[in-house]
């Protein structure tokens, strides 16, 4: 079905109509042209042979000019009787009356006497100029009618005495033409057939390198440029052959040097770290980068390609296009979410050519997460910095002024300031040893040996450690209750004990810190999805929910006030931070207002050690 709609819209089948119907229309117009002319010329040659001639037209109007009586009616009909044309069917003569006086049709001899009812004839019998040639169909028969006046012109005056009407039968001529007809008819199909022969083969000369230079433009679309067209000859046909093989050659050469700087441009986009999009002038979306997609959270290609590219940097409603590109620079734009942060700087810049129409839009994405997390950090580590420095410094130098002031004249009184003196730089000494300690940490000079132990032994020689204090009853120490849980299986962990014992003392004096008097602090030690999880909970005020996830950034403190007058430099957690991941653990809070807060530190253990520690023989 399909080959045969290709074939019928080809050109070679159309050349071939075309061809085949104008030769068709052409013999036609011919024929209708032909048989007009033969038609007008025997119907001319037929109503001269019909002609009365100039003697009975004589004697017929030298009859009418008597007067009308039976007898002058006898000498009409005697001369249309000796009329001897077998043309004629029938004669019928009128006086200026309109009354018939004779009639060669013996059918019709009633009427003679009788006025007409032909207008042509009254209408002859009444006008010198009149002459009627009509042709009537009566019974499927057509009849040639010619009417003329009888006009005498005995006395010098042209005076009308009647009319005469000649009727003749027309078949014989229409069957004549007929044969002419068919004749020609016949002609002109054998001429068709022999000219639709011609016009294919016509046709399929002149079409056939026409599907040539079809079917070798649809391989270099394709991508073959491989063969060349045969050229023969010097027309306009074999030119367009000769130009085909010429803008295959160029176009071999163009793609294969577009397609191999397309390769680069690929490969550059693939391995970039910066999300690139390009844009039609309308900021259609028409080609994107992993990086972007990347970046922008998108899995498939094809959900952004076509799309309004503000829109999808969610910036359709605070530019316009026109306004947007080259006018907007180092643009950030926050694409974060509630678990994770991000943020993109945009660059854009327009596609110009060298006529300086814009022809399309380029985004570069570049994410500054990073970069902007570390500047906030620097700001705000600097602020915490000089912030918990300025404190402590401001009250040494007030207490240095007052002993400068004459305060030094009092024994107890010099005391009491430079116990507060050494107090505060005590304070700043231990700010400074904590922040020289993460500056190793962030630079990765961790000085750890690492060695396995027995957690749950650990984790009970610390613990032994806050009984001993309780016990101790010193003035001013609050009081508070250890309970232990802890999983009496014996698991094996690779840590460095000093820093873990750090670890585990800040969060104790952290509990302790935020606990009641009298409270009751809950130590666990349980085996949870492959992993040893101590857990140290207080009876503390809680921490609000939005600080939870902010408790080990650095200097970070939910009460600063409270905090700063319970001591510490607002580093220990992070620096527990630091030490539990460099150990390949996890360490976390939970806590809820009003309801004390628990720490939690997993690690990866084993069941079973090359070594033996020495932490079990201190458990009692």
């Amino acid at each position: 079905m399909k080959k045969g709609k290709k074939f019928f819209s080809s050109i070679y089948f159309k050349n071939a109509i075309v061809f085949t119907l104008t030769l068709l229309v052409t013999l036609e117009i011919i024929g209708v042209f032909f048989i007009k002319q033969l038609e007008r010329s025997n119907l001319v040659t037929f109503r001269q042979q019909i002609g009365l001639p100039a003697y009975v037209s004589d004697q017929l109007t030298q009859q009418l000019t008597e007067n009308s009586s039976a007898e002058n009616n006898a000498d009409v009909h005697a001369t249309l009787s000796g009329i001897n044309n077998v043309l004629i069917s029938d004669i019928q003569v009128i006086d200026t009356k309109g009354v018939v006086r004779g009639t060669v049709d013996i059918n019709k001899q009633d009427l003679v006497g009788q006025k007409t009812t032909d207008e042509n004839l009254r209408d002859a019998a009444l006008s010198k100029n009149y002459v009627k040639n009509k042709i009537e169909q009566v019974d499927h028969t057509r009849y040639q009618i010619v009417v003329k006046p009888l006009i005498d012109t005995s006395d010098g005056e042209n005076k009308i005495v009647g009319a005469v009407e000649v009727k003749a039968n027309l078949e014989s001529v229409y069957d004549s033409l007929k044969q002419v007809a068919l004749i020609y008819a016949s002609a002109t199909v054998v001429a068709l057939f022999l000219g639709v022969i011609m016009a294919f083969i016509m046709s399929r000369t002149l079409t056939k390198p026409i599907m040539d230079i079809s079917e070798r433009t649809v391989r270099i679309s394709s991508g073959d440029y491989s063969g060349v067209l045969s050229v023969r000859g010097h027309d306009e046909i074999s030119q367009l052959a000769h130009n085909v093989n010429l803008l295959s050659r160029r176009i071999e050469e163009t793609t294969s040097s577009q397609e191999l700087e397309r390769q680069r441009l690929d490969s550059v986009l693939e391995h970039m770290t910066d999300g690139v999009i390009a844009t039609d002038r309308r900021g259609s979306i028409n080609l994107i980068n992993p990086a972007a997609l990347r970046l922008l959270g998108i899995d498939d290609e094809s959900k952004v390609l076509g799309k309004y590219v503000l829109k999808l940097l969610r910036l359709d409603d605070q530019y316009q296009l026109r306004n947007f590109f080259g006018n907007v620079d180092n643009l950030l734009l926050d694409f974060g979410d509630e678990e994770h942060e991000l943020t993109l700087k945009v660059n854009s810049a327009q596609i110009q050519r060298e006529s300086g129409f814009i022809s399309g839009m380029v985004v570069v994405l570049h994410d500054v997460t990073e970069e902007q997390r570390i500047n906030q950090e620097r700001r705000q580590f600097v602020s915490n910095v000089s912030h918990e420095l300025r404190t402590p410094l401001t009250s040494v130098k007030s207490y240095i002024d007052a002993l400068q002031e004459g305060a030094i004249e009092d024994p107890e009184l010099t005391n009491q300031f430079l116990e507060v003196v050494q107090s505060e730089t005590g304070r700043m000494i231990n700010m400074i040893n904590d922040l020289l300690e993460l500056s190793r940490m962030d630079r990765g000079v961790r000085n750890l040996e690492l060695e396995w132990v027995n957690l749950g032994a650990l984790f009970e020689y610390i613990l032994n450690r806050f009984d001993m204090i309780i016990a101790s009853k010193q003035a001013g120490q609050k009081d508070y209750r250890i309970i232990r849980k802890i999983d009496p299986t014996p698991v094996w962990v690779e840590v460095d004990p000093s820093k873990f014992t750090q670890v585990i003392d800040n969060i104790m004096n952290n509990a302790i810190k935020y606990s009641p008097d009298g409270g009751i602090i809950l130590t666990r030690m349980e085996l949870v999805d492959q992993k040893a999880v101590i857990s140290i909970k207080d009876q503390g005020l809680g921490i609000p929910q939005k600080d939870v996830q902010h408790v080990f950034d650095r200097f970070f403190r939910v009460d600063k006030a409270r905090s700063r007058a319970q001591g510490g430099t607002g580093l220990g957690l992070a620096i527990a931070k630091e030490i539990v991941e460099s150990f390949g653990g996890r360490i976390w809070a939970e806590s809820k207002e009003g309801q004390g807060s628990e720490f939690k530190i997993a690690l990866p253990y084993s069941l079973e050690a090359d070594l033996e520690d020495d932490w079990s023989d201190n458990e009692e």
